[in-house]
């Protein structure tokens, strides 16, 4: 009997830990901005019709149709801001450059996708959504530039007449968002980094806190934007059901589970379609 009473009580003490570990802000004024709002992955993008994404054409149309975007930002070695993707070039430039060793001046050279549009900077996609659509701002991580790039983000955001929020997978970008710029609001994003082998040469025991949000009680985000295939992750359920975290879906590529969604009150990241009703 001792032997169970005491099983019983350390069960209930790792469940109450992992769920202190989950514990999200609550109540940061400002989603009401951001929600009800669809997001054009990295652009209202199309490829097919030579227009690459994260090109100011693709965010163009995103801005013009009444849509919000999702896009990518990179520091650079200059200390510019690019907006793309990967941080090596070769597959949206077809050259093998890493982004963080360019400069501004040499963006230019790097065409996006065989087309005219090149990489722009972030301040330019900023101009097109001042005081228009909100912006899904995904800082990308290299190098432990964690702090030099959040810095140099909330710089260039100093000022600007938009709605906007900070995601990132890496937990460091939001560390910093708590201790210097608590007014954002600041997301995690992630997926089931379980599923096969390495994944970005993260060890197992970084690929299970990730998968798991257990940064989230020392980070304290305002939204967790997870893979929508992998929402029915326990800790992820747990954050909504105890804390009410807000949630952002990513990456859809149909209407129904857009629509099914925006039942949940979940604003989504879509892709590959034009959402009905926009």
């Amino acid at each position: 009997m001792k032997a169970i009473t005491a099983i019983s009580l350390a069960a209930l003490g790792t469940a109450g830990a992992w769920c202190a570990l989950l514990r999200p802000r609550r109540n940061q004024p400002g989603w009401d901005k951001l929600e009800g709002v669809k997001y054009a992955h990295r652009g209202l993008h199309n490829a097919d019709k030579g227009i690459p994404e994260n090109s100011l054409a693709a965010f163009r149309l995103a801005v013009e149709g009444g849509f919000g975007a999702e896009l990518d930002v990179h520091l650079m070695a200059d200390g510019e801001l690019a907006v793309v993707h990967d941080s090596d070039l070769t597959r949206v430039c077809g050259r093998a450059a890493c982004i963080e060793d360019l400069t501004a001046a040499e963006l230019p050279g790097y065409p996006l996708m065989g087309t005219g549009e090149t990489i722009p900077l972030f301040r330019e996609v900023l101009a097109l959504f001042a005081g228009r659509m909100p912006l899904i701002i995904e800082l990308k991580v290299e190098r432990g530039n964690a702090d030099a790039l959040t810095d140099a983000v909330m710089a260039e955001l100093s000022g600007w007449s938009g709605t906007y929020c900070v995601e990132s997978f890496h937990p460091g970008v939001l560390l910093r968002l708590k201790e210097k710029y608590p007014w954002v609001i600041r997301g995690q994003l992630s997926e089931n980094f379980l599923r096969g082998g390495e994944v970005h040469g993260l060890s197992l025991p970084a690929r299970f806190a990730l998968t798991n949000l257990l940064t989230t009680g020392l980070t304290r985000p305002d939204f967790v934007a997870y893979r929508w295939q992998d929402r029915g992750n326990l800790s992820l359920r747990l954050m909504r059901g105890l804390y009410g975290v807000h949630e952002v879906g990513w990456t859809v590529r149909d209407q129904d589970t857009l629509d099914g969604l925006a039942e949940e009150g979940v604003p989504s990241i879509f892709e590959g379609f034009l959402p009905e009703n926009s």
